[in-house]
């Protein structure tokens, strides 16, 4: 057996060390409720209990762990069914509270396996919705304009263990059929679950226009400088924190950050022509207010995958204001894509996959 791969233990970084330990605490506790919960109306005794606990809380670590360190079909297999775990029990879960609140009322006979089979059939749809991509196209009129221009965006295609190289193709094969005139990648590329490889993204090359890239979140969690030397085989043109000229439009670019008031900060010193048409991608919806005063026409935003599965876009509200779709926000548009790719359960429940076709206007 060859040595481990270090390096992709330390490709995730500090942040994501605390990250997975908190996680790890959350999510065992939640295990432990709903394992407990259905057990009991299951009559399942405590050993079961306690080893179905034990497997599913450490199941998705372990394969995190494995994935990087020593991938194979076998450890991505496992990867896969753990994360699946983790949309079925936010079905068990909800359908848990749903029948401690109705059983109060109304006795529920048979509530276990009625439980287990509604769960079953909500997982199987939530799987078949995550294999499809839908092309969505709006049209945004702004000023400046001389002529329309096509934007194509994409976001949050996490490709990693579950979203692959097979997956990417099927989504430029979509995507270049739509033949847009610019191409702009607002964050999350990658998923940090795999290790990234040369040549992952000649995909992109297929496109004969260009193509602009804004960070997010994971790449962070992945190590930007890893994902950018892979970008640097491709036509894929990172903007970091700068300001470019397409035809009539600009296109600024703000790498994400978790400090309060970065977006804000940044634009700042851009100083975007306010007398141009400006298209903004920046990975998460927030600082639109920000952008808006610094003359911005259009943000281009995903990170929210429009909760991905129901009920946790509910959760997902809580946190954002704006989750998906588009905008006007008076003066500025706002699109938030839903994602082309998903995080964590290859699941979609009440959301989707999408390409998004933007067709500017002038006004």
């Amino acid at each position: 057996m060859s040595a481990p791969d270090t390096e992709g233990i330390d490709g995730f970084g500090p942040m994501i060390v605390v990250y997975v330990l908190v996680f790890i605490l959350l999510y065992a506790g939640l295990n432990s409720l709903v394992v407990l919960g259905l057990g009991g109306l299951l009559g399942l005794g405590s050993p079961v209990l306690y080893t179905w606990i034990a497997v599913v809380s450490l199941s998705l670590p372990i394969a995190m762990y494995v994935e990087r360190v020593y991938p194979n079909s076998l450890s991505r297999l496992f990867y896969t069914a753990s994360t699946l775990w983790m949309g079925v029990l936010l079905f068990l879960g909800c359908s848990l509270l749903i029948y401690e609140v109705v059983s109060v009322f109304y006795p529920i006979p048979y509530a276990g396996p009625i439980i287990v089979m509604v769960v079953g059939v909500l997982s199987i749809v939530s799987i078949r919705n995550a294999t499809g991509i839908e092309v969505t196209e709006i049209a945004v009129p702004v000023e400046g304009l001389s002529e329309d221009v096509s934007i194509l965006q994409l976001s949050d295609l996490h490709l990693g263990t579950i979203r692959n190289s097979k997956y990417l193709a099927t989504v430029i094969e979509k995507a270049t059929s739509l033949d847009p005139d610019v191409v702009l990648i607002s964050g999350d590329m990658v998923d940090a679950s795999a290790r990234l490889h040369e040549g992952m993204f000649d995909e992109f090359d297929r496109f004969g226009a260009p193509v602009y890239f804004v960070t997010g979140n994971h790449e962070v969690y992945e190590g930007i400088d890893e994902v950018y030397s892979l970008f640097a085989e491709t036509q894929i043109r990172v903007l970091r924190n700068e300001v470019v000229d397409y035809d009539d439009i600009q296109i600024v670019g703000v790498e994400f950050a978790e400090t309060d008031g970065h977006l804000g900060s940044e634009l700042e010193k851009l100083e975007p022509d306010e007398a141009k048409a400006a298209v903004l991608m920046y990975h998460s919806p927030e600082g639109v207010e920000d952008a808006k005063r610094a003359g911005i026409d259009l943000q281009l935003a995903g990170h929210t995958h429009a909760g991905q599965v129901f009920p946790f876009n509910l959760v997902v509200r809580i946190a954002f204001k704006h989750i998906g779709g588009l905008y006007d926000l008076g003066g500025m548009f706002l699109y938030v894509s839903p994602g082309t790719g998903t995080w964590g359960p290859y699941m979609r429940l009440g959301s989707r996959n999408e390409i998004t076709l933007i067709n500017l206007t002038p006004k």
